[in-house]
């Protein structure tokens, strides 16, 4: 499963960021984030899940974050930039508050790794070349699967 998260910022700089309903009550606070569908890119899916989270419309920037992260999931970042296209509605199914916030102003609750995003990857929209993705992470099973010999993938 691939992970892709959108860091969404508007013309002032600030992060756009989403209190979702399934997420643990004392973190719910996070940026756009949903799994990548067979055949789409990961940029499509920054723009796929924005718009059915939020209903606007983003352009994608650079990749921000790439790594191996929990059990078999690849976890994928990257800068969006919001211009004013449409019309911001929740999906109530997935999505309770929105909130436009400044990078020195983020709430409670808001999930530590995404937290970290918004301050690595600050100011670096649409600029090109900027700034560096942060590339990391080793996944290992606890132990081989059985019948599982040195020359199989």
């Amino acid at each position: 499963m691939v992970g892709v998260t959108g860091v969404v910022r508007d013309r002032d700089g600030n992060v756009l960021l989403l209190r979702h309903r399934f997420w643990p009550e004392h973190r719910q606070w996070g940026l756009p984030t949903g799994g990548a569908k067979r055949g789409e890119t990961f940029e499509q899916t920054v723009v796929r899940e924005v718009r059915e989270e939020t209903g606007l419309e983003v352009s994608v920037g650079e990749l921000v974050h790439l790594r191996s992260g929990f059990r078999l999931r690849v976890e994928v970042a990257y800068e969006a930039f919001y211009a004013g296209g449409g019309t911001m509605r929740l999906n109530a199914m997935e999505i309770l508050e929105a909130r436009w916030c400044a990078p020195g102003d983020l709430p409670e609750g808001l999930l530590e790794p995404h937290r970290r995003l918004i301050t690595s990857s600050r100011g670096k929209v649409g600029r090109g070349g900027e700034g560096g993705v942060e590339v990391g992470g080793v996944v290992e099973a606890p132990q081989d699967p059985p019948g599982l010999g040195q020359h199989q993938v």
